[in-house]
């Protein structure tokens, strides 16, 4: 690896843990994780530090709703309403009362009346069906005024009447009852209404001076020892300390420390990944481009996470974060799918509330995902991955639920639909898939069967141009796609790079003896090396053509190392022979040698397919030496050391070829003419 690829690689990590210890929560970390109803599983703990108690969420929204219920009402009384009527019985008291008005009987009677009025007035007039909110208590607000009295001591207006009889009852004037109750219900006005700022302030006020603690815990004080369940009391010690803990630690002078913990937790995460593709996906760990794709699917994951639980930690688990194994899966293998996913859930068990539960759930999605997800090509495969997500997330939730709570009766329902949304969100995978295609260059499995249509362009050229190559590249690519599938590599890539390995030929098809109609050969007549030189450019020729149609680089891998540096022997002898200096430089291909099993498993066949046409009356002995001699030639040449295949699996290849061969090769029984 060069210097440059290095410092980019360390660029990319240090941005990326950048990134996420920023999205990470701004707040200490409690070092002791509890669940409810659980056994406490570390030493008796005592209280480091005096705290209070938080109030339980049970508890607050008692005081609320008592608040709410005992809260006295604001009424305000209308002063100029009380000056309006007044007016009005001044001007229509001699309307309803027949004495003259200059008569001492008419001065009292109005004297009388307007005490009446007084009388009626002193704490205020309801207005009709007016809904008396709150306790037997209201504050009333007469101009500057506030005093607090009985709601039973309003006059109604629909109750006008017995307040007026209750007022004349025992007095000199009650048989002027008629004129008073024809005068009143003709001026009488309500003068009382809800202030209904006035209430909310004060209700918004009381709610405000709700304390959230209750109780204080002394330092030293036993908070729960070893074993004891962590239910009631204890859980709220346990979250009250947990708080102020945190809060404590969160402060200007530790910030700093804390941030830089962060860091190192996340990098060893980060470094941890680079140490598995470096050691056991060396290939990717090269393509800056690919392990570019990996880190930022991942922090990019994180960040959606991180936004939601912001928002709304409620809908976490709404969050499709198995599409990150899904697509990795799709683009290089479960194992690295596997792996990233594991480190994404480590990341953000700093970040979800419940962190065991959490990652507990998402590494058994996690796993079902990557044993499930095989073949995403075929759309109903994914909605079964899908299924089976939805499935673990349902039955993993109903069974912490249970852990909890003793019982399915506080299962919500809320949860279960967000885990129906998940599943939902990861169908986005395929778009996805597609997209990244695109963006990175990658292929997939769906790209894969796009480019094995043997109707494909380049495919169609080649039968075309080269019909004896086309011809060798399907026996070829029908070979190693058995023998990956045996050793468990991927078949389908394995396919599609033999049936592209040798579109170079198309240039000059008919220096390729599997294209020769006739009995002369064109290198009759050609000095060896130059025949040579035809054969290997045929190499270059390949990748500049897969290049010009864009073919994914994966595929053009194949291209580039199906014959490693081997020998082009024939011409090399055949120098020889002639009595020419050979120069073993001209007479070897360029490389590299296969550095996965599948180019591997595609050099082999080649070689094999390619030498079998010169056997004459083949068995099953002489093919099985035969396959053997060619695979053992190029363990030899050393053209699988920089690949991860195995000789078990090397052996493994080797029968299969063998057995097709032998099906190919197999004798017929002669028929009479």
């Amino acid at each position: 690896m060069t210097n440059q690829n290095l410092i980019y690689k360390v660029i990319l990590l240090v941005a990326c843990s950048f990134l996420v210890v920023y999205l990470f929560p701004k707040g200490a970390k409690f070092k002791y994780e509890f669940q409810k109803g659980k056994p406490w599983q570390y030493a008796s703990l005592y209280a480091p530090f005096d705290f209070s108690i938080l109030k339980s969420s049970t508890e607050l929204d008692a005081e609320k709703q008592a608040i709410l219920e005992s809260q006295f009402p604001y009424y305000r009384a209308d002063s100029e309403v009380y000056e309006g009527v007044k007016n009005a019985y001044a001007s229509q008291f001699s309307n309803f009362f027949s004495l003259p008005a200059s008569s001492k009987e008419y001065q009292k009677l109005y004297d009388f009346g307007f005490l009446l009025l007084e009388q009626t007035y002193h704490n205020g007039v309801l207005p009709p069906g007016f809904d008396q909110k709150g306790g037997e208590r209201v504050f009333l607000i007469k101009g500057n005024i506030e005093s607090t009295i009985d709601k039973d001591q309003f006059v109604k207006i629909e109750t006008l009447q017995e307040s007026i009889d209750y007022l004349l009852n025992k007095t000199a004037f009650a048989n002027y009852r008629t004129p008073f109750y024809k005068l009143f219900f003709e001026i009488v006005l309500p003068n009382i209404s809800l202030d209904e700022k006035f209430t909310s302030n004060a209700i918004n006020q009381s709610l405000s001076d709700i304390s959230p603690y209750r109780g204080l815990i002394q330092e030293n004080s036993i908070i729960i020892k070893q074993g004891e369940v962590v239910e009631g009391e204890k859980l709220q010690m346990l979250i009250s300390l947990r708080d102020e803990f945190e809060s404590q630690l969160w402060n200007e002078l530790n910030y700093y420390w804390i941030i830089f913990g962060y860091t190192i937790l996340v990098v060893l995460t980060f470094m941890s990944l680079i140490l598995f593709i470096n050691n056991y996906r060396p290939s990717i760990f090269e393509d800056n481009r690919e392990i570019t794709f990996i880190f930022l699917n991942m922090v990019g994951m994180i960040a959606l996470t991180t936004i939601v639980v912001n928002f709304d930690v409620r809908l976490l688990y709404a969050v499709p974060i198995c599409i990150l194994p899904l697509i990795l899966k799709t683009f290089f293998d479960p194992r690295l799918g596997l792996f990233t996913h594991v480190i994404t859930i480590l990341n953000l068990g700093f970040v979800v509330p419940n962190s065991f539960e959490f990652v507990f759930l998402q590494l058994m999605v996690g796993i079902v995902t990557i044993l499930s997800s095989t073949q995403l090509q075929n759309r109903a495969n994914l909605f079964i991955t899908v299924g089976r997500i939805v499935l673990v997330y349902l039955v993993g939730y109903i069974a912490f639920t249970i852990t909890h709570e003793g019982g399915i009766d506080k299962i919500d329902f809320l949860v279960i639909g967000l885990f129906l949304l998940n599943g939902l969100l990861t169908l986005f995978a395929q778009p996805l898939i597609y997209l990244y295609e695109r963006l990175f260059k990658l292929v997939s499995d769906v790209s894969l069967l796009e480019l094995s249509d043997t109707n494909a362009q380049l495919l169609k050229q080649l039968s075309d141009r080269a019909p004896g190559t086309f011809h060798h590249s399907l026996q070829v690519a029908n070979l190693a796609e058995t023998a990956a599938n045996e050793i468990g590599a991927n078949a389908l890539l394995v396919r599609v790079g033999a049936l592209y390995h040798d579109i170079g030929k198309m240039n000059s098809p008919t220096y390729f003896s599997e294209n020769q109609t006739g009995s002369v050969s064109p290198h009759e007549e050609m000095p060896p090396d130059q025949s040579a030189k035809i054969i290997i450019n045929h190499v270059a020729e390949g990748i500049e053509m897969a290049k010009k149609f864009k073919l994914p680089d994966r595929i053009i891998d194949f291209i580039r190392t199906h014959h490693g540096n081997s020998w082009v022997y024939f011409f090399y002898k055949k120098a020889q022979e002639l009595g020419e200096h050979a120069d073993e430089k001209d007479f070897r291909y360029p490389g590299p040698r296969p550095f996965s099993k599948e180019t591997a498993i595609l050099m082999m066949s080649d070689a094999v397919e390619a030498a079998s046409k010169s056997l004459r009356e083949p068995t099953v002995d002489k093919i099985q030496q035969f396959v053997d001699t060619i695979i053992n030639k190029q363990i030899d040449e050393k053209q699988f050391n920089d690949c991860n295949i195995t000789l078990s699996e090397i052996e493994t290849v080797k029968k299969v070829l063998s057995k097709k061969l032998i099906n190919i090769y197999h004798l017929r029984v002669e028929y009479p003419e």
